[in-house]
């Protein structure tokens, strides 16, 4: 017997991206932070219900926060509920948190989340440091973009 073609994968944890973060920010460095959630939480993110567009990470006594990330309640949860857009602690090790924290005080350079996925079962967030771009360079990287979009379009093209 010939295996079905049109079989559906098993839903797994979807990965939420800041895809904004891209555009307005120049990357310098990425890191990989857990992130300590209550049980609804985690299955709302595992079901992809974030949102990551208005988050940032802030350094408050020694310890990395991301603050403003919008996790949707759980709908099959219990009447305990958290608040949408409470601050979640970060994982990182103590040098890392450091050396985020003196660049980050430097001008212009923020941490920005980039990222929440699942690795091993558990949740993390990829972080980066980054540095605002002018208009110029979004100009600049959406020309760039365009012409890619062009030359892909021109290669599948058939003659």
């Amino acid at each position: 017997m010939a295996k079905s073609k049109n079989k559906q994968e098993a839903p797994g944890p979807k990965t939420i991206q800041n895809r904004k973060a891209r555009f307005e920010y120049e990357i310098l460095a990425e890191y990989e932070a857990g992130l300590v959630l209550v049980g609804s939480e985690v299955k709302s993110l595992y079901n992809g219900r974030a949102n990551l567009t208005d988050g940032y990470c802030k350094v408050v006594n020694d310890e990395l926060w991301l603050v403003h990330l919008d996790i949707e309640p759980y709908t099959h949860s219990s009447n305990f509920q958290l608040e949408r857009r409470r601050d979640r602690k970060l994982l990182l090790h103590k040098r890392e948190i450091e050396v985020i924290d003196r660049k980050s005080l430097e001008k212009g350079y923020s941490i920005v989340p980039l990222e929440i996925y699942f690795s091993h079962g558990k949740a993390k967030v990829k972080i980066a440091l980054a540095r605002g771009k002018a208009l110029y360079d979004k100009r600049e990287s959406l020309m760039k973009k365009d012409t890619q979009r062009e030359m892909d379009r021109l290669k599948s093209e058939k003659f």
